[in-house]
């Protein structure tokens, strides 16, 4: 590897290295300690400084330095790993170099043009690969160790790497902490004792900050039931977040399989980079912050002040600018920011040139004015051109012209509202899709009414009236304390909608996506699918005592909702809990804008609560716990086992309360929920607790706490609300008599926000990130176990070793995935599969692990062997094998009788494995087999073997947004019931190119074994016997015929079979060919006198020699195999 040059004024500094080459300007030098000797102590000594000083240059086992005749300074501009690296760099030296050196007259000329050559090469070589790096020099010197170390794949990208102390034991080992795409490394060598970790992301259990006595502050990781703590970090905040992002992405990529398309930084996993993690969280925290579409990505941030016409005074804080929005986020506790779209601004002025300041003018006769701000100028021209502003004109005639163009823009939108609509490029609505809240169609308020919960709500309108005029209306208002205090209170029903649409920033989805909605609703209209079956099924269960879910009205606008959703986002589908929510969201809301809170709830305010594993709401449910644990010692103290609140409270998170509330009570939690997040959620469950905590300290049991909560909820009532009797649910139990402990939910909302208020949402988020990984791998666990569970009836392995075999296929799964986004795995991946077909392998992935396992060597990566026992084991013909049927394999290979050993070898070479074809394989590789089938069934299953890794045609029943064949999968599982076992006499017989295929791999399978020559000799007996039998057999049989005629064939054929003895190295593949060979050149004649063998006629010959008995007898040392595998797993992949 070539070398920025370094100058080193001591060449052989305490006589480390041990000159090998030199010439007049160049000396090739090695490490001592490395090579022959060893170095004794010494090299142990260099071994510990190789690994705890940061320079490749010291680290190399060779090096190259130059230098000139009468200069005593040596540069550093080349090291290697092998004698063979650094020869080349050499050799490059003496041919490319050491000629024009000559030509030169002084030695500042020599040392300026070799190390501008030396840098250009180094130029050349990271064009590509390093661009993206914040010092490229320093992290080529890092990768370089990476690879030496770790010896992973080279498709493996180095992120970042770090000096840190690693606690083995009680023992701390410096050393270096690498984080890659894919892999947490370590690496110590300390006074020859060598440390090394290799950790992948998707296996880590557990990633915390932790602080005791012995270790101030360290880094925790769990993995494999294992501890492991690592210290000393210069940068241990920065340090953490890097390890945090790349677990989350990991997990995101390989469990959810997400693909990124949206995001370039993240897309391709051979190009992460630490700049883009570090932008992708900022990305991702600015739109969770200010609620916007997953499309934006934070650009540019700008300190600024901005004027608070409210406040009369000038707050700190930050502009953030996107593609689409320009947000901005004081920072002084005054709790104030505000979103502006850009189809929003009208126009930008720069009030005087000399001060840094600019005006934002938006539409409704608004204007935001920012000063302080350091790069105005360029800020001011970036917001113009995203909104198709021209330049401010230097003029002040011009200036004002553009005024005046702007205020009668203004106010023609204000007189003429519908015009708004049209140029933001809304279509009009279907008539088929509600255009009215279903609240306004089936309770309109009576304005003649003056009871006192009317004029209540009429004072309420009048709050949030006055708060617009102060604050702005619209998606440019400006949000604050004084929002968050009117939101607690309670929000008017006829604001209801509007405010949910503008908190959630659906408001922007809607404007964004004119006529989306209807066109979904027409192409999704009649489409019959699972999830719409489902949807029907729960159609009437929403809200069901409400009027408008009595009629066809509500019931006809959520079927098209939940219809139209599902259609969008099939890898959601629908969900049971989204029902409840989209009813309570169509009372409030327009029908397409209930569907766009539907979308601002699924895919950004609850991540990953609406799929098959609700995922996003276990995980919220341990935050839940934690909060509890902080927050409520009392309770924890008596409870210890805190479970029994993650169960009872699943329908709290997912529901929103709705499930357990009262409709007129519920929706007051949901106003908090769509302001403040998860984050109101959380604090209202720890408020529930609190309020019932003495009742529940003294319960006996979790029935009786049960009780305890649902009397509390039923209890819970809205006394401001001006909803009649019949729009309001009643309690389950007697009013009169619940009426002395009625509790109001204003109440119960503000003493949440009061108590648990200080809770952070960076402090939830950063939770569940913490808990993800416990969840998810929790889940994975008892996925494990289920499988393990329905394997074990049928297989003899033992648990443990079904625990590492299922480890071993779920690695072989993922090392498909780790280094591209377009693996089929991830691309062809269905949820919605039972648990035992979550991970399956294709060919070329199982051809790998099989390789790793087999009991004999018989069966290498390119083996055609390898294809027959795929396509054997491959029982539903879909091109992919589950642990199921793998283990089933290898269970026979390893533990069966020899009687089924055999009978597995004789079926390998019968249809559908062996398919009699010839296979020429001299120029080809195994993935690009056309194979050639007797049986035209074969032919529908072609592609499933021409395509790489796991990219197979799949014949289980369709999927996706077609109608799933619950049929198909009914009559596979009653074929599975009444499949029978098969016995010998069940077997078809071998005809005579099968037999040949077979005596050749059993050849192939003795190959190595100390007993080899008896076993060749073996099986030459067995093969001339079962010929000799044939020949007799066919003369008893067919008198009539001439004897001659069969002679020749049966001496073909032992010839065919004795030409594999010559030859004991032969591979599967040559004698495939030779085979295929003999059987063209006899074509002619053994359409007439073909003959064949039963595998009682095969076993029968076979139980007579001792020597292939007792070798398919032998035991298999399992957990050798096992552990072999494990090692060679990945080496195999990286050595590929």
């Amino acid at each position: 590897m070539w070398l920025k040059p370094d100058e080193i004024l001591l060449k052989n500094a305490f006589k480390l290295w041990v000159t090998e080459k030199d010439n007049e300007y160049f000396v090739l030098q090695r490490r001592r300690g490395y090579g022959e000797g060893g170095g004794g102590l010494t090299g142990l000594l260099v071994g510990t400084l190789d690994t705890v000083l940061d320079s490749t240059s010291k680290v190399a086992p060779f090096r190259i330095l130059h230098h000139t005749p009468d200069s005593q300074v040596y540069w550093s501009i080349a090291c290697g790993v092998t004698k063979e690296e650094i020869g080349q760099h050499w050799d490059w030296l003496q041919q490319n170099i050491m000629r024009t050196l000559a030509v030169f007259d002084s030695s500042e000329d020599i040392t300026s043009f070799v190390q501008g050559k030396i840098r250009g090469l180094i130029a050349e070589e990271g064009k590509t690969s390093l661009v993206l790096e914040d010092d490229p020099g320093k992290f080529r010197e890092a990768l370089f160790k990476f690879e030496k170390w770790f010896e992973l794949p080279p498709e493996e990208k180095l992120v970042t790497y770090y000096s840190c102390s690693y606690w083995k034991g009680k023992v701390p080992c410096q050393g270096w902490l690498y984080l890659s795409t894919n892999f947490l490394c370590f690496y110590s060598y300390l006074l020859g004792s060598e440390v090394k970790l290799v950790i992948s992301w998707d296996e880590i259990w557990r990633l915390e900050k932790t602080s005791n006595v012995i270790l101030t502050e360290s880094i925790h990781v769990l993995a494999h039931g294992e501890d492991h703590y690592f210290s000393m970090l210069l940068h241990l905040n920065e340090t953490f977040v890097i390890m945090e992002q790349l677990a989350d992405y990991s997990i995101k990529r390989l469990f959810d399989k997400e693909a990124f398309q949206r995001e370039p930084a993240l897309s391709d996993p051979l190009q992460i980079t630490k700049r883009g993690l570090e932008a992708h969280a900022k990305s991702e925290q600015f739109r969770t912050f200010f609620r916007l579409p997953k499309e934006e990505n934070l650009l540019e941030v700008h300190e600024s002040f901005l004027w608070v016409p409210f406040s009369h005074f000038n707050t700190l804080g930050k502009i953030c600018l996107s593609e689409n929005y320009l947000c901005f986020a004081s920072q002084d506790g005054s709790q104030c920011h505000v979103i502006i779209p850009m189809r929003e601004v009208v126009n930008v002025e720069k009030p005087e040139s000399s001060s840094r300041a600019l005006t934002v003018c938006v539409r409704g006769k608004r204007a935001l004015r920012f000063s302080e701000v350091r790069d105005y100028q360029r800020l001011a021209n970036t917001i113009r051109s995203r909104c198709g502003i021209s330049a401010s004109p230097q003029h002040s005639a011009s200036s004002e012209a553009i005024r005046g163009e702007c205020q009668s823009l203004i106010n023609h939108f204000e007189d003429n509202p519908e015009d708004v609509t049209l140029m933001v490029g809304q279509k009009d609505c279907s008539k088929a899709v509600s255009t009215e809240a279903l609240m306004t169609v089936f309770h309109p308020q009576d304005l003649e009414n003056l009871d006192p919960k009317m004029l209540k709500e009429k004072m309420k309108e009048q709050s949030w009236n006055i708060h617009f005029s102060e604050y702005g209306r619209g998606t440019s208002m400006f949000f604050n304390r004084k929002t968050r205090d009117l939101i607690v209170r309670g929000v008017p029903e006829t604001l209801r909608g509007e405010l949910w649409m503008l908190f959630s920033g659906a408001v922007n989805d809607m404007a964004t996506h004119p006529g989306y909605y209807t066109e979904l609703v027409e192409q999704s209209l009649g489409t019959s699918t699972l999830a719409t079956d489902e949807i029907e099924r729960d159609l009437h269960r929403s809200l069901p005592e409400h009027p408008a879910f009595q009629s066809d009205t509500g019931i006809s606008a959520l079927r098209r909702v939940l219809t139209a959703y599902a259609y969008r986002n099939p890898k959601i589908g629908y969900c049971q809990a989204m029902n409840i929510l989209t009813s309570v969201l169509l009372l409030y809301a327009k029908e397409e804008e209930a569907f766009w809170l539907l979308v601002a709830v699924c895919e950004r305010m609850l991540p990953d609560y609406f799929n098959r594993r609700i995922i996003g709401a276990l995980v919220d449910q341990a935050v839940f716990e934690d909060l509890i644990r902080e927050n409520l010692p009392q309770l924890v103290e008596h409870m210890t086992d805190l479970s029994f609140f993650s169960s009872v409270s699943l329908s709290w998170f997912l529901t929103l309360f709705i499930s357990v509330l009262p409709i007129e009570s519920a929706v007051n939690v949901v106003d908090c929920f769509f302001f403040d997040g998860i984050k109101a959620i959380l604090q209202l469950g720890l408020a529930v607790l609190d309020y019932n905590m003495e009742a529940l300290i003294s319960c006996h049991d979790d029935a009786e706490a049960v009780t305890i909560l649902n009397k509390f909820f039923d209890s819970v009532t809205n006394k401001d609300s001006p909803l009649p009797p019949t729009v309001q649910q009643a309690s389950v139990g007697n009013n009169d008599k619940a009426s002395h402990f009625n509790v109001d939910i204003s109440e119960l909302i503000r003493e949440a926000y009061e108590k648990y208020g200080n809770i952070r949402s960076e402090d939830v988020e950063s939770s569940r990130k913490r808990n993800k990984l416990h969840v998810i791998q929790t889940l994975e666990d008892t996925t494990k176990q289920n499988v393990i569970r329905v394997v074990s009836q049928e297989v003899r392995f033992s648990a443990s070793h079904l625990d590492e075999l299922y480890n071993l296929f779920k690695r072989q799964h993922f090392l498909s995935c780790y280094w591209t986004m377009k693996s089929p795995a991830l691309l062809h991946h269905d949820p919605s599969l039972a648990y035992l077909e979550q991970y399956q392998l294709g060919f070329q992935q199982f051809s790998v692990l099989f390789s790793l396992l087999e009991p004999w060597a018989f069966c290498t990566t390119k083996s055609t062997l390898s294809l027959w026992i795929f396509r054997l084991i491959d029982e539903n013909q879909d091109g992919l094998v589950n642990f199921k049927e793998f283990c089933s394999a290898l269970d026979t290979l390893y533990s069966g009788s020899f009687t089924n050993k055999l009978k597995f070898l004789f079926k390998l070479h019968l249809p559908p494995a062996f398919t009699g074809s010839p296979l020429h394989l001299k120029d080809q590789r195994i993935q690009h087999f056309i194979p050639v089938t007797e049986d035209s069934s074969h032919l529908r299953r072609l592609a499933a073997f021409d395509l790489p890794e796991d990219g197979v045609i799949r014949k289980s029943p369709e999927r996706g947004r077609g109608k799933v064949d619950l049929q198909a999968y009914l009559k596979q599982w009653q074929n599975e019931i009444l499949k029978k076992e098969e016995t010998i006499r069940d077997l078809p017989r071998i005809n005579q190119t099968q037999f040949i295929q077979f005596s050749k791999t059993l050849y192939n399978i003795f190959h190595g074994d100390p007993e080899e020559e008896s076993l060749y000799r073996a099986v030459a007996h067995v093969t001339s016997l079962l010929l000799r039998m044939e020949e007799v057999g066919r003369r008893l049989q067919e008198v009539s015929s001439p004897t001659e005629s069969t002679k020749p064939s049966n001496t073909a054929a032992a010839a065919a079979v004795e030409s594999s003895t010559e030859g004991p190295s032969t591979t599967p593949e040559s004698s495939d060919t030779s085979g295929s060979r003999h059987g063209q050149d006899a074509g002619p004649n053994l359409s007439e006198m073909e003959w064949s063998f039963s595998f009682e006629q095969v076993l029968a010959s076979l139980l007579n020699e001792p020597a292939i008995v007792s070798f398919f007898e032998r035991p298999v040392d399992v957990q050798a195999k096992l552990g072999q595998a494990k090692v060679g797993q990945l080496k195999l992949k990286a050595n590929k």
